[in-house]
């Protein structure tokens, strides 16, 4: 015992001194330039913020899916050369269903379904009825994908806001949460969320008449009625449903300004940008529609072609608006629309009140601790105090290191691992205790008591640790924050009970060489 090895010694000092100087910071407001950057990041309920939980309509996305196959059951059959007659297509279920008029042709528009879409399963029964139904595997996924997706999406569009720290998880099968501490507008937030930002170009119809569709109600084939928004007027238009450039294509989308009125500039990437250009090339003096979610935001004319894949979206824009419309192109679009299903939103008033009370209670376990630890056993209490501090020091380090969240439960954490980190001192203190009343020497009491008491910390701890993680990995939101404080202090208090503890005892006991333990 009394030999503690060199590099026990030195890994104990260097572990420390490194949690000393990691958590420091996080007693700065604005940390000294020789000390690192990392400070603990708050949790909603410490910064304030707002909670959102979304619910992705994937049903929508299914639906798509179903009209693409209708669309392309509908061009085989028709524009490959034989045409092939049907009657009836439509979408049932899940399924895109149609009937031939004459069955002679069923071997053939057998042969062109069947590789439309390679996840369906192809069923022909009497009278030459076809029915081409999505498999449950193939809805499975992409309902998952739909929710991928959104996820990854919902991320871009906070992160451009500049919102520090957000969560972003999926939670259950279809829903979404999102916690964004310390903003100060939610409402933007939950308006960028909300819009599925699908943007795409279509060509207005020139040849209908707006009025006629407007009043008679009959919009002409291949064509819908959409609106554009000007300054609260809404403005008809018929445009063709064809998409000729699709807003998937988009690479780069900047707000910036033209005459001095705010714009929207976007790129498109190679293939977008040649597709852009043919259109434009081929449609001079005739109106593009920039159709955003169902609705118009411009329909300029077409001047002259448009070549080198840029170009401007004008319009009775305000700067903000710019701003968010370009935020949303850079971000993509949502697979399926977004509802907000819970919104909560958490002041920084009360998040300072909570940091408060937990200061509050982790400074009065901190000094209970301290006392009970003194009173029971005296030097060896001020020892497993010290070692205390240090304890806490490594708990904050690892969270500004790990740029882990800290939570009101995280706090929680805190305060019982004050609690938890005399335990193994308290095991080992009474091990020593019982040696030496039963006649060893100082030096061969403590030996012997953190030998004989290591099996049972590291048992004890081992279990807390393994109950820690399985709150962690099954847990959520305030349960991850809690077991993720309480894992690091396990793992630190059995550190410096274990290490930083018995060094001090090893300097005490090489210095004094007494004949009677403290304790």
């Amino acid at each position: 015992m009394i030999n503690y090895p060199r590099w026990a010694i030195l890994i104990t000092l260097i572990v420390c001194a490194w949690g000393v100087i990691f958590a420091a910071p996080n007693f700065f407001a604005d940390p000294p330039a020789v000390l690192p950057e990392q400070q603990v990041n708050l949790g909603l309920d410490l910064q304030g913020g707002a909670h959102l939980l979304l619910e992705v309509e994937v049903d929508d996305v299914i639906n798509a899916s179903l009209k693409a196959i209708q669309a392309e059951v509908r061009r085989v059959l028709r524009r490959q050369q034989p045409r092939i007659n049907y009657t009836g297509l439509d979408v049932d279920g899940n399924a895109v269903v149609f009937r031939l008029r004459d069955s002679a042709d069923e071997e053939e528009a057998r042969d062109r379904v069947q590789g439309i879409e390679r996840d369906a399963a192809l069923t022909v029964t009497g009278d030459a009825h076809f029915r081409l139904e999505l498999t449950e595997q193939a809805l499975i996924d992409r309902r998952q994908r739909a929710i991928e997706q959104s996820i990854e999406v919902v991320r871009r569009r906070v992160d451009e806001t500049g919102v520090s720290e957000p969560t972003i998880q999926q939670q259950g099968a279809e829903r979404i949460i999102v916690q964004m501490p310390g903003i100060d507008d939610p409402e933007r937030i939950k308006d960028l969320l909300g819009q599925t930002a699908k943007l795409n170009f279509h060509l207005v119809n020139e040849e209908a008449s707006v009025n006629e569709v407007v009043s008679s109600g009959i919009v002409p084939p291949s064509s819908m009625l959409l609106y554009e928004n000007d300054g609260g007027q809404r403005i008809p238009y018929v445009v063709l449903r064809e998409v000729v450039v699709s807003g998937e294509r988009l690479v780069d989308a900047q707000a910036t300004f033209q005459d001095g009125q705010p714009i929207v500039s976007f790129r498109f990437d190679a293939q977008g940008g040649q597709t852009f250009g043919r259109v434009t090339t081929e449609n001079v003096n005739r109106r593009l529609a920039i159709v955003l979610d169902e609705e118009i935001i411009s329909a300029p004319n077409i001047q002259s072609p448009i070549i080198g894949g840029s170009g401007i979206i004008t319009g009775r824009f305000t700067v903000q608006e710019t701003v968010d419309l370009a935020l949303l192109l850079r971000a993509g679009a949502l697979p399926a629309p977004l509802e907000i299903l819970e919104e909560r939103t958490v002041g920084p008033g009360l998040g300072a009140d909570s940091i408060a009370a937990g200061k509050i209670a982790s400074i009065v376990g901190f000094i209970a601790v301290v006392l009970f630890m003194i009173a029971s056993y005296g030097l060896f209490g001020i020892m497993a105090t010290v070692a205390l501090v240090f304890n806490l020091a490594l708990i904050l380090a690892l969270l500004s290191v790990l740029g882990a969240t800290l939570t009101l439960p995280g706090i929680a954490g805190i305060v019982l691992t004050i609690g938890m980190a005399v335990d193994a001192n308290v095991l080992i203190l009474e091990r020593i205790k019982e040696e030496a009343r039963n006649g060893r020497s100082p030096i061969a009491a403590v030996d012997a008591g953190y030998r004989r008491a290591l099996t049972t910390i590291v048992d004890s701890n081992l279990t807390t640790l393994i109950a820690a993680l399985l709150l962690f990995n099954f847990g959520s939101g305030p349960i991850k924050g809690f077991a993720v404080t309480l894992s690091m202090g396990i793992v630190s208090s059995m550190f410096t009970a274990i290490m930083l503890t018995r060094l001090l005892m090893v300097i005490w006991l090489r210095r004094k060489r007494p004949s009677k333990l403290p304790v």
